[in-house]
């Protein structure tokens, strides 16, 4: 294809501000299906968005901190001021939106889920819903019990045996390995869906549901454990503030033993399998001993008193 024009751009990157200049290629054969269509050079997809500002390193690094770090969006955007980018916090929301939409389309890559799916040879379909308030969408997800991938998300304002089916249907439609089992709770729109579309598949009830029910009354002790237990540890993030500007090693072991805290606070495990509760007990209790082991080796520790009080 002939070059029909150059356009520039720029984009902000971790590493500075850079200017790119793109050949545009047309057809210029007045017959053809694709006479006139522009095509932008491949390479600019691995710089940006389209119709982006910012490279795509800035959102995963805005991704990294929000999801990894459990950083806020205030202090993402202090983290990202000193290195020279020129961006308000209304962005770095926007940009760790656009890091969930890309995930969400690697996750959801039909590609990706064949190369995962066919050496396996099979797949064990779990169903189920989740609704967050009564009048809301539900959230439907059919996933592979093996890989452990979701094969399909989709939210549905009803619940009917019409809607599952059509979700069956398409999960069914894009598997090129056969479905050997499926796993769900005794709803009865969800049974009579399986049984129109996998007439022939083995449907069991999830046990995890009669699990769950047995120990509700141990789920509801943990819980009320785990909230006695973060009473104890408040006041974290104001530690992290007053140390911004210290780049000094105590200083650095403080952020850590800080985001260990809240790393903690924030991962609630699975119950009834996994008591919350207890898992918080264990992983402040370590927390604990490691900075008594530091008093113990080096001497006072600022942030011994500092957790105690908080």
């Amino acid at each position: 294809m002939w070059v029909a024009y150059h356009v520039h751009r720029t984009i902000t990157t971790l590493t500075g501000l850079c200017r790119l200049t793109l050949v545009v290629r047309r057809c210029s054969n007045p017959v053809c299906p694709l006479y006139h269509v522009a095509y932008r050079p491949e390479e600019e997809g691995r710089w940006a968005l389209p119709h982006g500002e910012f490279g795509l390193d800035v959102i995963a690094s805005i991704g990294l901190w929000r999801f990894v770090e459990h950083r806020s969006v205030p202090e993402i955007h202090q983290r990202l001021m000193p290195q020279g980018l020129s961006i308000a916090e209304r962005s770095v929301t926007n940009l760790m939106h656009r890091y969930e939409e890309l995930v969400a389309l690697h996750v959801g890559s039909r590609q990706r889920l064949q190369a995962l799916l066919e050496p396996q040879g099979r797949v064990l379909l779990a169903i189920d819903g989740l609704q967050p308030d009564v009048g809301h969408e539900v959230l439907w997800i059919i996933r592979d019990c093996l890989s452990g991938e979701i094969l399909l998300a989709r939210a549905l304002l009803s619940s009917t045996q019409g809607d599952l089916t059509a979700l069956l249907q398409e999960v069914k439609a894009a598997l090129r390995v056969p479905v050997q089992g499926i796993i769900s709770d005794g709803q009865e729109t969800i049974r009579s869906a399986v049984a129109f579309v996998f007439p022939t598949v083995p449907h069991q009830l999830c046990q995890f549901h009669y699990l769950r029910d047995a120990t509700q009354p141990l789920f509801e002790a943990d819980r009320h454990a785990k909230t006695q237990l973060k009473k104890q540890v408040r006041g974290v993030r104001p530690i992290e503030r007053a140390l911004e500007e210290q780049t000094d090693p105590p200083s650095e072991a403080i952020r850590g033993y800080c985001l260990a805290v809240r790393a903690a606070l924030t991962d609630d495990g699975r119950p009834p399998l996994e008591a919350s509760g207890l898992k918080l007990h264990d992983r402040l209790q370590q927390i604990s001993d490691s900075i008594a082991h530091v008093e113990e080796k080096r001497g006072f520790f600022p942030l011994s008193s500092t957790y105690n009080r908080s």
